[in-house]
């Protein structure tokens, strides 16, 4: 892949915010599809759309460092 240097940034009480050129895989390998070239991986362990995030942890109350 050529393009942005990949960052992962966590976001407060959130998810972590993955900018640039990366390639997901599912635990068995299988690439998962992102169609951009920012999303926001699931840290709660709530979301319905994992590994995405979909908001679930703001009303869970989810808190990290």
């Amino acid at each position: 892949m050529t393009g942005r240097r990949a960052t992962i940034s966590p976001y407060p009480d959130g998810p972590l915010i993955v900018r640039g050129d990366v390639e997901l895989r599912a635990a068995d390998g299988s690439r998962i599809s992102t169609h951009r070239r920012t999303v926001a991986l699931c840290r709660c362990g709530l979301s319905t759309i994992k590994p995405f995030c979909d908001g679930t942890h703001k009303a869970a109350g989810f808190k990290a460092d």
